[in-house]
């Protein structure tokens, strides 16, 4: 926690990658009753999220209020990234034990950028690996790039390889709350601690 603070005691600026969109982030950044837990705002005022409708593993098709229905940690990623992806989905895995040894039910959410290679089936592999309730959703290349644009994801393919290309994506996980939308948006770096912390922050001040 005094590690996040130390984070937080300055106002930093990052770039998600290639959209040229700022996030600014910093001690009180937000009003009223999350005042407290340092919100992060889009230049501009925009607010991040929007309706969708996507497809689960087991084929069901989930919409915004189904799936974002409890504190949630959304990420944008892909099954075969050979590290960030891993590395974000597990530490927010390691976030939500944290979070139920507290007491609060929080949901791990990972939105594929690559339909092409993750199936359904690939995503319920993948989402059983973490050990805690993780969705895991695709759609059709239209309906994920409408999610991108809202929640200001970039992503884009690399490589010519028609099998083994690799995926240039932002590493953003947004927090999100049922009748709020997302109030923060937490960096890779952020330890399973931070992250815990954070959620919790905005989950208290939400009642």
């Amino acid at each position: 926690m005094q590690k996040a603070s130390a984070i937080l005691a300055a106002t930093v600026t990052v770039l998600a990658l290639g959209t040229g969109v700022w996030f600014a982030v910093g001690p009180g950044g937000g009003e009223g009753r999350f005042a407290a837990c340092g919100t992060t705002s889009v230049a501009g005022g925009r607010a991040l999220g929007g309706d969708f409708t996507l497809t689960a593993p087991d084929g069901s098709r989930l919409s915004r209020a189904e799936v974002i229905d409890r504190p949630s940690l959304v990420y944008f990623g892909y099954t075969f990234c050979p590290d960030v992806c891993p590395a974000d989905a597990a530490r927010n895995a390691a976030a939500v034990s944290l979070l139920a040894e507290r007491g609060l039910d929080v949901h791990s959410v990972f939105v594929t950028i690559d339909p092409e290679r993750d199936t359904p089936e690939q995503l319920g592999t993948f989402a059983e690996y973490f050990g805690v309730p993780m969705t895991a959703l695709t759609g059709s290349a239209e309906e994920l790039e409408r999610m991108r644009r809202d929640y200001l994801v970039y992503a884009a393919k690399s490589g010519d390889d028609a099998e083994f290309y690799l995926m240039d994506h932002s590493t953003f996980t947004y927090l999100e709350l049922p009748g709020e939308g997302v109030l923060d948006i937490l960096r890779h770096e952020a330890s399973p601690e931070e992250v815990a912390d954070k959620v919790a922050c905005y989950a208290d001040a939400a009642g």
